[in-house]
């Protein structure tokens, strides 16, 4: 199924049920007094937060979302029922914004919930308007109609951490042998056109698809690679020995994610040079001492490499678990 991190649905809460005309009759009191219920309040329009990523990508096919109506009022006084809330799943991560209202609502942890369109009220029976000078109404009200709007939807995934580089530098490869994914693995730029995700011991690591110069400004698919980075809580930067400057790759990589978010500059991060069985271990050696110009944290991988993919995932469950 493909992945789809932005949509618009159509959303509407449920009308208020009218107030009715009736009466209090029996055969003793054939004239009796008015006896007619309120309405029921219309249903409202709640999102809430679940862990499933591919959940914007089902409601394709189902663009619209209707709460209940409210009952109308009954004989006897009896209110009308309330209408049923509509409850609208979306993944952790998701901002929904109101295009008429304006409104923004963030979904930020499983189980979080807004009322994002409320429902109308009920309208009022006959029996309110009873008095010393109209001992027999017939007026009553209308319900209220419930509130509409057009929800336009962003996913930003949230994850422990963000695999970020250039495009083929083994981050959908590196991901498959840490947590069994199951990312398409190919050797040409942007086989990644969606975020790919795998799980850790608990951790979420995200592949982020590859960045390139002047994603920040919307170049190549920069915007949509890049919104998903920021709510991810630490980065591996990915750096192939395909690269012969790999600390030029670094500030490269560095300056676009901070075009795009100046924050990204004091998240947490390491560095994994990849594809080490390409090179001789005297230009594998060569490549770590460059980045390490940056950090200390630098560590050679290749997929080919049991010991080593073995080794880096002990260094990423230490790393991520320092930071709680």
């Amino acid at each position: 199924m493909k992945f789809v991190d932005e949509l618009i649905l159509g959303a509407v809460a449920g009308n208020g049920g009218d107030g009715v005309v009736r009466w209090n009759q029996s055969r003793s009191n054939p004239r009796g007094g008015p006896a007619g219920g309120d309405g029921g309040r219309g249903g409202d329009v709640r999102i809430r937060a679940v862990r499933d990523t591919s959940l914007l990508s089902k409601y394709r096919g189902h663009p619209s979302f209707s709460a209940q109506h409210g009952g109308n009022g009954g004989k006897n006084s009896l209110h009308g029922a309330d209408g049923e809330d509509v409850v609208i799943d979306l993944p952790v991560g998701s901002i929904v914004r109101l295009q008429q209202k304006g409104k923004v609502f963030e979904l930020l942890h499983e189980g979080d919930e807004h009322v994002v369109l409320r429902g109308g009220t009920g309208g009022l029976g006959n029996e309110h308007f009873k008095s010393s000078r109209n001992v027999r109404p017939t007026e009553t009200t209308s319900g209220r109609a419930g509130e509409r709007d057009v929800l336009e939807i962003e996913l930003r995934l949230i994850a422990d951490l963000g695999l970020v580089g250039y495009p083929n530098a083994g981050k959908s490869s590196l991901l498959n042998v840490l947590t069994n994914a199951k990312a398409k693995v190919g050797n040409y730029a942007f086989t990644t056109l969606d975020p790919n995700l795998g799980e850790l011991y608990g951790y979420i690591i995200a592949d982020i698809p590859g960045i390139i110069e002047g994603a920040s400004s919307g170049k190549g698919l920069g915007h949509k690679f890049l919104r998903h980075i920021n709510r991810t809580k630490a980065l591996i930067f990915c750096i192939s020995v395909e690269q012969d400057e790999p600390n030029v790759v670094f500030s490269a990589l560095m300056k676009e994610l901070v075009a795009h978010d100046s924050e990204m500059e004091k998240l947490p991060f390491l560095i994994a040079v990849t594809k080490t069985d390409l090179v001789s271990a005297e230009e594998q050696e060569e490549h770590v001492q460059k980045l390490k110009v940056i950090t200390e944290h630098v560590y050679p991988v290749s997929i080919h490499d049991e010991a080593s993919v073995k080794s880096f995932r002990d260094t990423i469950l230490a790393f991520v678990r320092a930071l709680e």
